[in-house]
């Protein structure tokens, strides 16, 4: 009895607990934080991070995992810690108020608040800082150095000559400034320092050359004098050899050559390797001011970039006598809207060269007829490849990518050899370059070219298991799983079927290996390689291998562990969480990772490596963001199951509020895209939406939100649609706790084309909200996607709209999956978002689907933020969005008064004073 009492005690408190905890509202956006940049030092005793709130300033926390304490700056931001782990130097970006403000008061970028700089000495847990900080480096492999570009002063109002560069000695605080500085460069040892100097007009002595620093004598010397402008500033792999661009053309004139110099120790200056028309260039070519340069890793080799020298500006046409006209013709590779957005591209576009330092020879790699060439081994391989679409693009307008020819380079002496056209798929050359590879998609495996022999190997014709997804509904040739790299020495690759690992030889010699031992397909877990060290080009003899696991049944997520030696797999960690990749110390068996799940935060993990295997159950929790999240009425995420109309299994996620009472009755809204129970552990924020569901705020606002898997059936992707939603929902009807007359959809995008088909097959919905929706593929068909400048066809043929044949092939299909045929059977209410800079779906397919229901007299409302995006960039679009979808649903699904927007509208003479909230 007294157990009976005690238990009845407890559960009043539980609910009671549950009852003081408050719904959401679009008063928490910004106070929800989330975890920005990470870095773990290389001998895994400190971690930095920052926590950023979504309007507000970011703070960064730097954590001693040896003495577990931690150190918080406000507004810090982008650390780095140095090589030594002996520094964190970072940002201290501005208040956000003084930002607001001085853009409220329209201050100019000189006049708006500028960053600071921080350090922090690890070993005494000291921090320095310094005002007015434009930027500052480390080098990428050196320590002890730091150096800082300071902004110009706003009493400074001379706009030329640069600003002073402090070279800071990180251990002793020592500094020396140098002058009128526009760029530096560290060396990646840290031995060098390379620096552009200009004139100032306000300093006579100023001088326009380039400084090399030493960072040991702590003295510079001038290696390029004169003036002009220098860019592209690169070294060797030891900070030995250097490189640059110059150009004595000034910005302003119309045509400018430039010149690549080479300086190598010894030389009192850097000299002049190429330029217009040193031999090997082609005739009216020159040197390209917008490529890299780079060295190969043995320093024999130093990379740039050519092009044709494009004729000068002729400044006798008036611009306002000149008529503007896009020219459209039918032999274009590309479609004239592709062609001026990717115009600026074009016009930097540059072709691979290579200067020989040792023989002061230059060899021209690439061309208009070879535009992309892949060296390999670090620069170091004597063989590239080189790829080109060139005679394939037209096709792109309806096949949505293009045929593709690899072609041998020979990097010694510039010769190619053609190994295979009009390829399905993309190629590829390996680390150490003796093999080029691909994956041939209407072919369905993987292939391999040898370098020095020319067989071609297909190096999974052996493997049992399919090589493409199995998956895949679209009408077109599906896409491999992928691969997960290569074994040193290009011994194997490793490539992934839906599940596991396999080891295949690209010589052909040796039979295909599965790593994995089948374990993958048989516990229907996707086992993927985790990069742990992002310089790794590739795997080592006996390297462990870290992989990712996905448990297709569970949608658990987690890690093992695969031994190279004896194979075998090792289960680190498994459960109902969602991970972000981990990040390791490069000198410690330590590493960091973020961790989460629909109702924790990510917040992030410190772990260890015990006897080389990591210990993810173990690891501490250094970070706790977002507390106020138990004052609030949250929710939960489970696997919901049902069979479809089509009699296949199906699946999505429920989403139930943290107080769910089963004898309540909910209301529901559906919310849908194509597959989306990947991400059932995936922390969702309340935050203003770009244009999906907002879930958390619906679910603590005592909605059920239902998130159903779609599969397609090509031709029929509006039927397919219905099937899946149409049945979900009649299925979570059958439960007494779903008020079934009280039912929502919400979609973006393709889920709101979805949104827009479903309720002209039904009245079973109480309200429909379409984001951006496609209403007529007949109309939509030859449209632009203005983001890409591509044409629409190939959308309809062979992706996402899954029609799988032209208009004119099977109009039927296009008539029969068009909403807006079909528009006199709709009977639900319906909010539209389509906005004018829509640059995905046309926006005028809204205004279509508007119309159309405007002129049958249904109730529909249209949305259009201007100038917007197909999903919302601006946060006050952003917030304005959140609290219509909510007085939408509110009002069609619980009964609440309807605002002005929703009843009477709001006049465009009301526009910017009366929001109709």
């Amino acid at each position: 009895m007294r157990t009976t009492i005690i238990y009845v005690a407890l559960c009043c408190l539980s609910l009671a607990a549950y009852a003081q905890k408050k719904p959401l509202d679009h008063s928490v956006y910004d106070s929800w934080e989330s975890i920005g940049a990470k870095a773990i030092s290389n001998n895994g005793q400190w971690v930095a991070y920052t926590i950023t709130p979504q309007e507000g300033d970011s703070r960064l926390v730097i954590y001693d995992n040896k003495k577990h304490r931690s150190l918080e700056i406000p507004r810090g931001n982008r650390p780095v810690i140095t090589e030594d782990s002996r520094f964190v130097v970072f940002a201290i970006t501005p208040y956000f108020s003084e930002t607001r403000q001085a853009r409220i008061k329209k201050k100019k970028s000189a006049e708006m608040p500028k960053d600071s700089m921080g350090i922090v000495n690890l070993e005494q847990w000291q921090s320095w800082k310094t005002p007015m900080v434009k930027s500052f480096k480390t080098p990428e492999k050196g320590s002890g150095i730091l150096a800082y570009l300071l902004e110009r002063p706003q009493s400074d109002k001379d706009s030329t000559g640069g600003t002073p560069l402090v070279i800071r000695q990180l251990a002793s605080g020592r500094e020396d400034t140098l002058q009128h500085v526009q760029e530096y460069v560290f060396s990646k040892p840290g031995n060098k320092l390379l620096v552009e100097t200009s004139v100032a007009k306000k300093d006579p002595l100023s001088r326009a050359g380039v400084l090399l620093w030493d960072v040991t004598a702590q003295h510079a010397d001038t290696i390029s004098r004169g003036d002009g402008e220098r860019t592209l500033f690169s070294f060797d792999e030891k900070g030995q050899q250097l490189a640059w661009i110059s150009t004595p053309d000034s910005a302003k004139a119309l045509q400018r050559i430039f010149r690549l110099y080479y300086y190598t120790p010894g030389q009192d200056s850097g000299i002049i390797a190429a330029t217009r028309g040193t031999g090997g260039i082609p005739d009216k070519w020159g040197i390209a001011d917008s490529s890299k340069i780079y060295f190969s890793n043995n320093g024999q080799r130093l990379f740039f970039g050519t092009a044709p020298i494009r004729p000068p500006k002729d400044t006798t046409i008036v611009d306002f006598e000149v008529a503007k006209v896009d020219i459209w013709n039918y032999q274009d590779d590309f479609l004239q809207p592709m062609q001026l957005k990717n115009m600026n591209r074009e016009l930097k576009r540059s072709y691979l060269a290579v200067y020989l330092p040792a023989t002061k020879k230059v060899l021209q790699l690439g061309d208009k007829d070879l535009e992309t060439i892949t060296t390999a081994d670090e620069n170091d391989s004597d063989y590239a490849l080189g790829a080109t679409n060139k005679g394939e693009r037209i096709a792109m307008q309806w096949t949505g990518r293009t045929l593709n020819t690899a072609w041998l380079v020979n990097v010694t002496d510039g010769t190619r050899k053609m190994i295979k056209e009009k390829l399905d798929g993309q190629f590829y050359i390996s680390p150490k370059g003796r093999y080029l590879y691909w994956y041939d998609m209407k072919g369905r495996h993987w292939f391999s070219y040898e370098t020095a022999t020319g067989a071609i190997h297909n190096m999974t014709a052996n493997i049992p298991a399919a090589m493409f997804d199995e998956e895949d509904d679209h009408p077109d040739d599906p896409e491999a799983y992928g691969k997960a790299g290569w074994l040193e020495d290009d011994k194997y690759l490793y490539v992934y079927d839906r599940f596991d690992i396999w080891q295949v030889d690209p010589s052909g010699k040796e039979a295909p290996v599965n790593i994995t031992h089948g374990q993958g397909r048989r516990d229907k877990t996707r086992f993927r390689d985790v990069q742990l060290d992002e310089d790794e080009h590739f795997f080592k003899k006996d390297q462990p291998l870290l992989l990712s696991a996905y448990n297709e049944t569970s949608k658990y997520n987690g890690f093992y562990q695969l031994n190279p030696k004896s194979h075998a797999l090792q289960q680190l960690a498994m459960g109902p969480y969602a991970y972000q990749l981990p990040r390791k110390a490069k000198q410690a068996d330590t590493y960091i990772f973020n961790k989460s799940s629909y109702v924790l935060s990510p917040d992030v993990y410190v772990g260890t490596l015990t006897g080389k295997t990591p210990s993810f159950d173990k690891a501490v929790q250094i970070s706790h963001i977002n507390p106020q999240q138990q004052q609030y009425n949250w929710g939960t995420a489970s696997l919901f199951k049902w069979t479809a109309y089509n009699g296949k299994p199906a699946e999505g996620i429920l989403y139930k509020p943290e107080d769910f009472d089963s004898t309540k009755h909910y209301p529901v809204l559906i919310y849908f895209y194509e597959k989306l129970t990947d991400g059932m552990y995936n922390y969702q924020p309340p935050a203003p939406t770009p244009s999906r569901l907002n879930i958390p705020f619906f679910v603590s606002r005592g909605y059920l939100v239902f998130a159903p898997d779609i599969s397609y059936e090509a031709g029929h992707p509006g039927k397919s649609a219905y099937d899946y939603i149409v049945s979900g929902a009649r299925a979570l009807a059958q439960h007494n706790w779903v008020d079934s007359t009280n039912i929502g959809l919400q979609g973006q995008s393709w889920g709101g084309y979805q949104v827009a088909y479903v309720i002209t097959q039904t009245n079973l919905f109480k309200a429909a909200w379409a984001g951006a929706p496609v209403a007529n593929m007949t109309s939509a068909y030859g449209g632009i996607r203005w983001e890409s400048g591509m044409n629409r066809q190939f959308q309809y043929e062979h992706t996402q709209s899954r029609i799988g044949a032209t208009l004119w092939e099977k109009p039927e299909l296009y008539i029969e999956n068009s909403p807006l045929f079909h528009l006199p059977k709709v009977t639900t209410p319906v909010a539209i978002m389509s906005n004018d800079a829509d640059g995905a779906v046309p926006w005028y397919q809204g205004i279509e689907l508007f119309t159309g229901l405007r002129r049958l007299g249904k109730p529909v409302w249209l949305l259009n933020y201007n100038n917007e995006a197909h999903n919302l960039v601006l946060r006050q679009n952003r917030k304005d969005i959140s609290r219509r979808e909510q007085q939408f649903f509110d009002h069609f699904l619980k009964g609440a008064p309807a605002p002005q927007w929703l009843q009477t509208g709001v006049p465009a003479t009301e526009k910017g004073v009366n929001w109709g909230w």
